[in-house]
């Protein structure tokens, strides 16, 4: 026998490797599933310069000046106008609501002043709640809107070097006139936490009593799959509620975000969060053999929630595909409830669509873990 080195030893521990990572699905997935998923979320979703932004027009004339405008506007890529007829009243809605990101508004008496030469002015209203999706396309706003000015008038040639004169574009950043990015992202980041600790605590639940043995001893009780689940998923709250205590705090007092909602609508948002969030975590943990894997089914779907849900790159400006992906996040509608509630002072009826979600993802995951938990005790 060779003393320091064989061969054939070590060929037969590369197999039996070989062998235990061919057995370990979840972890030899992770090992060929992250790489590409970081591959095609950074080569084809992620976008920090994002275009086709939904909009509203406001445009009680709709003559000839307003349409030339709209076009132009469109024209640079930055501006899709998803409501091009709306009153101001529907357009404060569209924007509270987050259903458009730019409110644009011609006066009725625009094309009378173009015509006289009285320099007349348009009123853009951006919401900047995300500083990023605002930021190209405000930009643009200037000089694109007086050269279409210009054009449909007649007078480009001779009036090009004058251009900024003939239109003044009035910028309104809604909820964010400063631009701070904390605004944007501190809120956000309650979402995030909840979702690491809630999530991936509650999938080892399960797990640990697995390794440790004691699984046995938990299923000769007398109980039954729903007060099991109920008795590992409850105790997390108390920690979510920490949770929520510490960031909110520091956002108003570290930070100074501003809290123009109610704490109460804010509350009732957290608790279906955290609650579609453990029950989650639950069904991992019956995905699960090991606390090992657990971890790595919840870094799994971590991944995608953070660049997907638009907490760290503007939602609006992913391709159409990957806003679907979005939309199947729990991350990217507790996002829209807390920065509409904090931010905007969005009431129960602003934020019914992504509470509704919420208590939609609470409930399936709910019967998923009960049947998959079903599953385990077969």
């Amino acid at each position: 026998m060779t003393r320091f080195l064989s061969f054939r030893r070590l060929f037969t521990i590369i197999r039996k490797e070989a062998l235990q990572m061919r057995r370990d699905r979840i972890t030899f997935a992770m090992m060929l599933g992250v790489p590409l998923m970081q591959l095609m979320l950074f080569g084809f979703a992620i976008n920090n310069d994002p275009k086709g932004l939904p909009a509203a027009l406001v445009a009680p004339a709709q003559d000839r000046y307003s349409r030339a405008l709209v076009s132009a506007l469109e024209l640079t890529g930055y501006y899709r106008f998803t409501h091009p007829q709306v009153t101001a009243t529907e357009a404060e809605r569209l924007i509270a609501t987050g259903q458009v990101s730019f409110v644009v508004t011609v006066p009725s008496d625009f094309g009378r002043k173009v015509i006289r030469g009285e320099h007349p002015q348009i009123l853009i209203e951006a919401d900047a709640t995300d500083p990023a999706v605002a930021s190209g396309a405000i930009g643009t706003l200037g000089t694109v809107a007086a050269q279409a000015l210009l054009r449909e008038s007649g007078t480009e040639a001779e009036a090009a070097a004058s251009a900024a004169q003939k239109l003044e574009v009035v910028v309104h950043r809604r909820y964010n006139p400063e631009g701070l990015t904390q605004y944007n992202i501190v809120p956000g980041l309650l979402g995030v936490i909840l979702q690491m600790t809630m999530v991936m605590m509650t999938a080892m639940a399960l797990t640990r009593e697995i390794e440790r043995g004691t699984m046995e001893n938990l299923l000769s009780m007398p109980v039954t799959p729903i007060e099991v689940m109920l008795g590992k998923v409850l105790p997390f709250f108390v920690v979510g509620a920490v949770q929520v205590s510490v960031v909110l705090t520091a956002a108003k007092t570290i930070f100074g975000v501003p809290f123009v909602g109610s704490l109460w609508l804010l509350m009732l948002g957290v608790l279906v969060f955290v609650m579609a969030l453990v029950v989650l975590g639950y069904v991992f943990s019956t995905l699960a053999r090991t606390q090992m894997q657990a971890m790595q089914l919840t870094f799994f779907y971590f991944l995608p929630s953070i660049l997907l849900s638009g907490f760290m790159f503007p939602f609006r400006g992913m391709p159409t595909w990957a806003q679907w992906i979005g939309e199947t996040l729990p991350l990217t509608h507790f996002l829209r409830l807390i920065r509409g509630v904090m931010l905007k002072g969005a009431t129960l009826a602003d934020i019914a669509q992504p509470l509704l979600t919420l208590t939609g993802f609470a409930i399936f995951f709910s019967l998923l873990a009960l049947s998959r938990f079903r599953q385990t005790l077969d």
